[in-house]
């Protein structure tokens, strides 16, 4: 049978080539490692500076509410309202709480006060967030103050509409548990297109493939076996990065692992292919690597929604995000790992990636039967 021979002479190569072996080992587990700690949209540790005006027992029980919430630092007390504006110029604080000098009588004389809230507004994200926690805390500090106002009058006290909130597939709300998988989706696209298209070029850049051509190996047979030890290697990868996942970010697959090996299998098969493109178009390993890095990279973080949501982007960029398998794989991906829901969920995803795979190992096959020629 001529393709095992391919099959072991590949993996020979594989072991041999240093470079190779470290994109498709120490690469898939540094990225992981760097990004999932790197990347994390969670809001915490907030700088916060406070002026009081009045220093009063109602305005100390008001800043502590906020320093007590969780989500703020206290860095200082500030001896004027103007300090609040050079602090945040200089990036040492992210928001400035401004208590005015009446801020007791108000309260207890019934009537409504205001606060000043300064936030630094460079990361829109980040201070909606801010915002939004300012909000909360200030919203919960005013309604204990309404309870002892009615307790005083011997009346009681009642919410109109009661608001439970129930988070689901991710209750901690930890952006690494929604990232995570679309890193996995990152890596197996980078490290299977760049390890293909470096392999193949290699053997144009030594001549031998012609020794092959001439030999009783077709050109089926060759592509199979050079393809085949990839696909084994990404399988094994990506069954470590979920283990590395588990054990660093506490990511557990709630979904069914048959379908997340058929999914990924699919996946890695369309990114082989690019990488069988890429090879039969490039003449030397450099530029298989810049072009692999560019189809694979790029599309992947901009256009897959493994960073910015699809919905949010103008309808004609939605539309060209169909170009890349890495956004139907990570909405498989999220939904077996996170939701744990089936195939019911994403079956049109199966099929588009399943679609999109075909077509483009055709392609890309009969492009390097071409070169061969």
């Amino acid at each position: 049978m001529n393709l095992l021979p391919i099959i072991k002479k590949e993996f020979r190569q594989i072991r041999r080539d240093k470079r190779v072996l470290a994109i498709l080992t120490l690469v898939p587990a540094l990225l992981l490692l760097l990004n999932g700690y790197a990347l994390n949209f969670d809001v915490t540790h907030i700088k916060m500076a406070v002026y009081d005006g009045e220093k009063s027992t109602e305005s100390r029980a008001f800043i502590n509410s906020f320093l007590t919430s969780g989500y703020f630092d206290f860095v200082e007390n500030l001896s004027s309202s103007e300090e609040a504006t050079q602090l945040l110029d200089n990036a040492k604080i992210k928001v400035a709480l401004i208590i005015p000098h009446n801020f007791s009588h108000k309260i207890l004389s019934n009537e409504a006060v205001s606060v000043q809230v300064l936030v630094d507004g460079m990361d829109a994200n980040a201070a909606t967030t801010i915002v939004g926690y300012m909000q909360a805390v200030t919203l919960q500090y005013s309604q204990k103050i309404v309870m002892k106002q009615l307790a005083k009058l011997g009346r009681g006290s009642y919410i109109p509409i009661n608001f439970e909130a129930r988070i689901w597939y991710n209750p901690e709300l930890k952006s690494a548990k929604f990232l995570v998988p679309g890193l996995i989706g990152f890596i197996l696209a980078i490290t299977a297109v760049i390890a293909t298209s470096l392999s193949i070029v290699k053997e144009k850049e030594r001549n031998t493939l012609e020794q092959i051509n001439v030999s009783p190996i077709t050109s089926a047979e060759l592509i199979i076996g050079k393809l085949l030890p990839y696909a084994l290697i990404s399988i094994i990868a990506a069954g470590l990065t979920l283990l590395a996942a588990y054990l660093m970010f506490d990511v557990v697959v709630k979904g069914s692992l048959l379908l997340l090996f058929f999914a990924t299998l699919l996946f890695i098969i369309a990114a082989l292919s690019m990488g069988l493109w890429v090879s039969a178009i490039s003449d030397s390993q450099q530029v298989a690597f810049q072009l692999a890095t560019l189809i694979s990279m790029l599309p992947t973080i901009l256009l897959s929604g493994f960073m910015f949501p699809i919905r949010s982007m103008p309808w004609w960029l939605q539309i060209i995000t169909n170009i890349t398998p890495a956004k139907f794989y990570l909405i498989i991906l999220r939904s077996i790992v996170l939701k744990g829901v089936g195939i019911a969920a994403f079956w049109q995803e199966i099929l588009y990636l399943a679609l999109f795979a075909s077509l483009l190992l055709f392609i890309s096959a009969k492009r390097f039967q071409k070169s061969l020629a």
